[in-house]
C-alpha cells in the first residue's frame, strides 16, 4: 500500500499555474480527457471509449479509435440514468449524484493510469468546509478540488478489472462490474470489494459444455484470448468438459491485436484436427474472433469450422462485419440484457452540437459519418466530407448488448448509497454527518444487501462472492437472405437449464455436424484408448458373450446363473431347466423303462407259476429272484432320476443307482463263481474233495453279503455328502436343478459294481466251453460282455457331456435290459413255447457216460482189493495194453459192470469180468445171459482198455454194440440204452453207462475220460496186434475228478455206485453241463 501511494504521489505535478496535474506519458504533459458531472456524492466510471492499443503503440497507451456501442453509448447511459436517479425522489432525495467518467481503452495499462486519477482525487480532497485547496506555501487558491468518488463502474474487461481492483481496495473503494465476467474475481479474499451484475464466467462455461455435450460434440479445439477472461473462461471451460467426457484437440492462446501471421498460424494448427474437430470452442473477446474469421478467408477455410463463441462475441456486428461468410453457423453466448427503450428514445436524439457533457461525442460524430464538424475544437481532418444537420444516430443503430448491465450496474451503487443513508442518517433527508466521509466498508455491506428490478425485469442481488445470477440467451448467426446475414435467438441457458431449438439451428442442413475423434461403439462394446491419445479417441472392442457394459470402459461378467439383457447393460437370471416329463428324452427313458418294467414282472410272474420245473429249479432260482428284484429297481431308477430334483428324489436316486446293479451282479458273481468251481474241480486229480458252499442256502448268504457291502458304501457317502439339491452351470448360459451328487457319490457305487461286473465277466469267461447241456454259463458270459461295454460307453458320455442324467438313465436300464434278455428270456422260451424240453434230462450232464468198475468181493481186505486203475498201475505202462480174454484169475478178481438204472428204461444190464493180464470184457446187454455171467463174448467182442503214462485209454469195437452206439451216436443228447433193443435218443430220457471199481481208501472218486485226437490214437496203437482197428472218435482219455453230482440227479444204480470209483465217458465234440 505504502508503494502505491508513493507512486501516486510521484504521478502528481504541480503546473505553472499551481494546479496539480496527471503524467500522461514520458513523452507528454497532456492530461487525458474525463466527463465529470458534479453533485453531493461522485460515482467513477471506466468505459473503452477507445479500442486499446495496437501492437506497436502499446508502449506509448496509445489508444485507438473511439468505439460507439463499448465507449459513447456506455458513457451516454450513466450520464442519462444518473439524470433519471437524480430526478427519482423516492431514491437517494435530496441528494444528487454526480460522475467521473473514464476512459480505459480496453487496456490495463491506462485503465490503471486513470484508476489513480481518481485515488489522486481522493488524496487532495480539501480539509477545509469549502474544499479549498490550500498552496504550497499556504496561501488559498481559487482551485475548487474535485470530490472524491464513493465507487467504481466497470471496467469492461476481466483483466483490466483485476488492476483497477487491486488498486482500489488499497482505499477501500467498491467496485461494480457490468461485462467483467472471470472466475478469479469470485474470490473474496482477493478481491473484497469487486462486485458485478453479471454471472461468473464459470456459468457461462457451464452453458458452453452444455452445448457441446448436447450436439455430442466430444471432440472440439479450443481457442481462448490471451488474460484473465479468456484464461480463467477457458480453464473453467476444460475441467468441466473433461468431467463430461468432452475432449479437448488442443487449446491455443493469442492476443485479440496480434498479427496476421499469428491468426494464420493458429488456423494453419486447427486445421491439423480435422475432419475430426470440427468445433472450435473460443473464449475470445470480439476482436479475437474478427482475427480468427479474417485468417479463415485468407486460408480459404470458409465453412470447415463451427465457431462456439462466449459472451466477448454475443450478437456484436462489429465482430462478423465483412466476414458473414465465415460466420455462418456460429453459435454465441450473450448474457441476458434486453434492449433498452428509453435509452434509444434518449440516445437517438442526441447532436454534437447540443451534447456539451460528452467529451467524446464530437470525435464520435466525425467517425460514425466520416465527416468533420467545422469549427469544432476536435475537428478532423482527415475526412473530406463535411458533418450535415441531416445526419442522424438512427441510421444503423445498434444497442450495446451489455447496456442493461451498465444501467444495473449504476443503479446498484445508487440503491446500495440509499440503504447506507436510511441506515445511518434516519428520517433525515440527505446526507448526514454520518455519511460523511462515505466508509467504503460500510457501502460494500450496503451493496450486498442489494436487492432491486432491475431494467429487464430481473431481479437484481448479489450472491455472498457478489456475483449476480447467471442468464444467457444462445444466438445464431445464419444467413437470412442474399447477402444477409443476422444474429437469431435460439435459445437459453437460465441457471443450469438449457434450451435449444434446433430445427432453427439446422433448419438448412440434413445432418448436425458432428466433431468426434471415435464414433460411439455399438451396443455391446466398450471403449479402449489407445496409449498416448486422449479420452474420447478409442476403438471400440466387445464384451464376451456373457458380460454386459457397466460403463464406456469396463465389461463385467454376470454371474453364474445370469445372463446379459437384451440392452447388454445388465443381467437377468437365465430359468432353471431340469428334466421334465414331457420332453423327448424323458420320454423315450420312460418308454423303455416301463416296458421294461412290465417284461420283468412277466418274467418274474411265469418264474414263480413255473418255479418247480427243471428249467427253474436248474437256474437256482433264489438267486434268480434277487436279479429280477436287481433288474425292476434299475427300471425304477428312471422315474427317480427324471423327476423334479428333490431332496427325497436324490437321496432315492443314489440308493437305487447303486443297489440295483450290485443286486444282479452278486447274485450273477455267486452263481458263476459256483459254476467255476465246479469246472475246476472237475479237472482236478483223483482224490479231490467236494466243492465247499454250493447249497442254496450259501449261495444267498454269499450274495447278500455283497449286497450289504454296496448298502454301506452308501450309507457312508450319505454321512459324508449328504444328498440336496443344487444348481449346476454345465455352461455359463445354461443351469440346471440337479441332485449335488459329486464324483465320488457317482464313482464309488459305480466303483464297486464295477468290480462285481469284472468279476462277473472272467468267471464267465472260464466257463465258456462248458457241456451242451449248459448253455447259461454261455448267456452269462454274454451278458457280462455287453454290460462291460454298455458301462465303459457309460463312464465317458457321462463325465464328458451335459446330459448326465439321461445317460444314466439309459445305462441302467440298457443294463438291466441285457440281464434281463440274455439271461431270463431263453428260460422263459422254453417254459413257454418248448415245453418238451422243460424235462430233468435236458438239465444234466446227459453228455457223460458213467462206467462204474468195482471188485465183486467189495468186503474183502484191503490187500485183496483191488481196482481196475490200481490194476492198470501195477500191470502198464506206457503203451500198455490190458486185453480181457475170458479168463478167470481169482487172485485178480474183478467184475466190470455194464447197466441201465432201473425206473427209466427196462430194468437195466450187468456184466462181470475176471481180470488178469489180459482179460475180455463181455460186450454189455448183448445177451440176458451175459448180465449173470453165464456167457462171454468173444474175441471180436471185446472192449479194449489200454493205459498209457497217467491215461487209460477205452476202445470200443468197430462191431455193432450198444455201448459202441451209445458212445457213437449221443451226439450231445441222452441216449438211452436197453436190453436187446435199439439205442434210441430223445432230450426227455436220462441214461447213464457206468463202471464201479470199488476202492476202501476213498470211495467217492471220479475218473474222467477225455477224447484223443486222431494223431494220437494212431500212435498209440499202431505197435498193437491184439487191439482191433478203432475209430479215432472212440478214444477217450480217462483222468480222475470228484463226484459233482448230487444226490437228488443221480439215477438208481446198484450199491457199488455209492462206494466206487467212476470213470465218465464223455463224446468228442459237443460238451454241456448243468448243475
Amino acid at each position: 500500500m505504502v508503494l502505491l501511494l508513493i507512486l501516486a504521489i510521484l504521478l502528481l505535478k504541480e503546473d505553472v499555474n499551481g494546479n496539480f496535474g496527471l503524467l500522461v506519458s514520458a513523452q507528454t504533459n497532456e492530461r487525458r480527457v474525463v466527463a465529470y458531472v458534479p453533485g453531493d456524492i461522485i460515482i467513477g466510471a471506466l468505459f473503452s471509449v477507445h479500442h486499446q492499443p495496437t501492437v506497436d503503440k502499446v508502449h506509448e497507451r496509445k489508444c485507438g479509435e473511439v468505439r460507439e456501442q463499448y465507449g459513447i453509448q456506455r458513457v451516454e447511459a450513466m450520464l442519462h440514468t444518473l439524470d433519471r436517479i437524480n430526478l427519482d425522489p423516492t431514491l437517494l432525495p435530496n441528494i444528487t449524484l454526480g460522475c467521473e467518467i473514464r476512459d480505459s481503452c480496453w487496456h490495463s495499462a491506462v485503465a490503471l493510469e486513470q484508476s489513480i486519477e481518481f485515488i489522486r482525487d481522493s488524496l487532495i480532497s480539501s480539509e477545509e468546509e469549502e474544499g479549498l485547496v490550500r498552496c504550497v506555501d499556504g496561501s488559498s487558491s481559487s482551485f475548487r478540488s474535485k470530490k472524491p468518488i464513493v465507487g467504481v463502474i466497470g471496467p469492461g474487461s476481466s483483466s483490466v478489472a483485476i488492476q483497477v481492483q487491486n488498486l482500489l481496495q488499497l482505499f477501500n473503494i467498491p467496485q461494480i462490474a457490468y461485462s467483467a465476467t472471470s472466475m478469479d474475481l469470485s474470490d473474496k479474499t482477493l478481491f473484497k470489494y469487486f462486485m458485478r451484475v453479471v454471472p461468473s464466467d464459470a456459468q457461462q462455461a457451464r452453458a458452453m459444455v452444455d452445448i457441446v455435450k448436447r450436439y455430442n460434440w466430444t471432440y472440439v479445439s479450443a481457442v481462448h484470448t490471451e488474460g484473465n477472461y479468456g484464461e480463467s473462461g477457458m480453464e473453467a471451460f476444460k475441467d468441466m468438459s473433461a468431467k463430461e467426457g468432452i475432449c479437448i484437440a488442443h487449446s491455443y492462446k493469442i492476443y485479440s491485436n496480434a498479427g496476421e501471421q499469428s491468426f494464420d498460424k493458429l488456423l494453419g494448427k486447427l486445421r491439423s484436427h480435422l475432419p475430426k474437430a470440427r468445433v472450435v470452442a473460443c473464449f475470445c473477446e470480439g476482436m479475437t474472433v474478427r482475427g480468427l474469421l479474417m485468417a479463415m478467408r485468407r486460408l480459404g477455410l470458409a465453412g470447415e469450422f463451427l465457431l462456439l463463441g462466449s459472451d466477448g462475441w454475443a450478437d456484436r456486428y462489429d465482430v462478423t462485419d465483412g466476414y458473414q461468410r465465415e460466420a455462418v453457423g456460429g453459435i454465441t453466448i450473450k448474457l441476458q440484457s434486453p434492449d433498452v427503450k428509453w435509452f434509444d428514445d434518449y440516445y437517438l436524439q442526441l447532436r454534437p452540437e447540443t451534447n456539451h457533457r460528452n467529451p467524446w461525442f464530437q470525435e464520435f460524430w466525425q467517425h460514425r459519418f466520416q465527416c468533420q464538424l467545422e469549427g469544432s475544437p476536435q475537428q478532423n481532418y482527415k475526412y473530406n466530407k463535411t458533418c450535415t444537420s441531416e445526419m442522424t444516430l438512427k441510421t444503423q443503430h445498434v444497442q450495446d448488448s451489455k447496456m442493461g448491465f451498465v444501467i444495473n450496474a449504476i443503479y446498484s451503487m445508487a440503491y446500495g448509497l440509499h440503504n447506507m443513508q436510511t441506515a445511518l442518517c434516519p428520517g433525515y433527508v440527505g446526507l448526514c454527518d454520518a455519511m460523511k466521509p462515505i466508509d467504503g466498508q460500510k457501502l460494500l455491506d450496503s451493496l450486498m444487501k442489494t436487492n432491486f428490478t432491475g431494467v429487464s425485469g430481473d431481479m437484481i442481488l448479489f450472491d455472498e462472492n457478489g456475483d449476480s445470477p447467471g442468464r444467457y440467451e444462445i444466438m445464431n448467426f445464419k444467413k437470412m437472405g442474399k447477402d444477409y446475414f443476422d444474429y437469431i435467438n435460439v435459445g437459453s441457458w437460465d441457471n443450469g437449464e438449457l434450451k435449444m431449438d434446433d430445427d432453427e439451428i439446422w433448419s438448412e442442413k440434413n445432418i448436425i455436424i458432428r466433431s468426434v475423434c471415435s464414433e460411439p461403439c455399438e451396443k455391446g462394446q466398450i471403449k479402449v484408448i489407445r496409449k498416448g491419445e486422449v479420452s474420447c479417441c478409442w476403438t471400440c472392442t466387445p464384451c464376451k458373450e456373457n458380460e454386459y457394459v457397466s460403463d464406456e470402459y469396463t465389461c463385467n461378467a454376470c454371474q453364474l446363473g445370469s445372463w446379459p439383457n437384451d440392452e447388454l447393460t445388465g443381467c437377468i437370471l437365465i430359468p432353471v431347466q431340469y428334466l421334465r416329463w414331457g420332453d423327448p428324452e424323458p420320454i423315450a427313458a420312460v418308454v423303455f423303462a416301463c416296458l421294461g418294467l412290465l417284461a420283468t414282472l412277466f418274467v418274474t410272474a411265469v418264474f414263480i407259476m413255473y418255479r418247480d420245473t427243471p428249467v427253474v429249479k436248474s437256474s437256482s432260482r433264489e438267486l434268480c429272484y434277487i436279479i429280477l428284484a436287481g433288474i425292476c429297481l434299475g427300471y425304477l431308477c428312471t422315474f427317480c432320476l427324471i423327476a423334479k430334483p428333490q431332496q427325497i428324489y436324490c437321496y432315492l436316486q443314489r440308493i437305487g443307482i447303486g443297489l440295483s446293479p450290485a443286486m444282479s451282479y452278486s447274485a450273477l458273481v455267486t452263481k458263476t463263481n459256483r459254476i467255476a468251481r465246479i469246472l475246476a474241480g472237475s479237472k482236478k486229480k483223483i482224490c479231490t474233495k467236494k466243492p465247499r458252499f454250493m447249497s442254496a442256502c450259501a449261495q444267498l448268504v454269499i450274495a447278500f453279503i455283497l449286497i450289504c457291502i454296496q448298502l454301506s458304501i452308501i450309507v457312508a457317502l450319505f454321512i459324508m455328502e449328504p444328498p440336496d439339491i443344487m444348481h449346476d452351470y454345465p455352461s455359463i448360459r445354461e443351469v440346471y436343478l440337479i441332485c449335488n451328487t459329486t464324483n465320488l457319490g457317482v464313482v464309488t457305487p459305480l466303483g464297486y459294481n464295477g468290480l462285481l461286473i469284472l468279476s462277473c465277466t472272467f468267471y464267465a469267461f472260464k466257463t465258456r466251453n462248458v457241456p451242451a447241456n449248459f448253455n447259461e454259463a454261455k448267456y452269462i458270459a454274454f451278458t457280462m460282455y455287453t454290460t462291460c461295454i454298455i458301462w465303459l460307453a457309460f463312464v465317458p458320455i457321462y463325465f464328458g457331456s451335459n446330459y448326465k442324467i439321461i445317460t444314466m438313465c439309459f445305462s441302467v436300464s440298457l443294463s438291466a435290459t441285457v440281464a434281463l434278455g440274455c439271461m431270463f428270456v431263453p428260460k422263459v422260451y422254453i417254459i413257454l413255447a418248448k415245453p418238451e424240453r422243460n424235462v430233468r434230462s435236458a438239465f444234466t450232464t446227459s453228455t457223460v457216460v458213467r462206467m462204474h468198475v468195482g471188485d465183486g468181493k467189495s468186503s474183502s481186505a484191503a490187500s485183496r482189493s483191488s481196482s481196475l486203475v490200481n490194476l492198470w498201475k501195477r500191470r502198464g505202462s506206457s503203451g500198455e495194453t490190458l486185453r480181457y480174454k475170458g479168463r478167470r484169475l481169482a487172485q485178480h478178481k474183478s467184475e466190470i459192470e455194464c447197466f441201465t438204472p432201473k425206473g427209466s428204461m427196462g430194468n437195466g444190464g450187468r456184466a462181470t469180468m475176471s481180470s488178469e493180464e489180459s482179460v475180455r470184457i463181455p460186450e454189455c446187454n448183448r445177451s440176458e445171459s451175459s448180465r449173470d455171467g453165464k456167457e462171454i463174448p468173444g474175441k471180436d467182442d471185446a472192449l479194449i482198455v489200454k493205459k498209457t503214462g497217467n491215461f487209460i485209454n477205452v476202445i470200443v469195437p468197430q462191431k455193432d454194440c450198444q455201448l459202441q452206439d451209445l458212445l457213437k451216436h449221443s451226439n450231445g443228447k441222452s441216449v438211452s440204452w436197453a436190453q436187446n433193443e435199439k439205442s434210441s435218443r430223445g432230450a426227455h430220457l436220462w441214461q447213464r453207462l457206468s463202471i464201479h471199481i470199488n476202492k476202501k481208501e476213498n470211495p467217492n472218486q471220479t475218473a474222467v475220460i477225455k477224447p484223443f485226437s486222431k494223431s494220437t490214437d494212431s500212435s498209440r496203437h499202431s505197435s498193437s496186434t491184439t487191439i482191433p482197428e478203432t475209430s479215432a472218435k472212440m478214444l477217450y482219455d480217462v483222468s480222475e475228478a470228484e463226484e459233482h453230482y448230487p444226490a437228488q440227479y443221480r439215477p438208481q444204480t446198484p450199491s457199488p455206485v455209492s462206494t466206487g470209483r467212476i470213470l465218465h465217458l464223455l463224446y468228442i465234440h459237443q460238451q454241456k453241463w448243468e448243475f
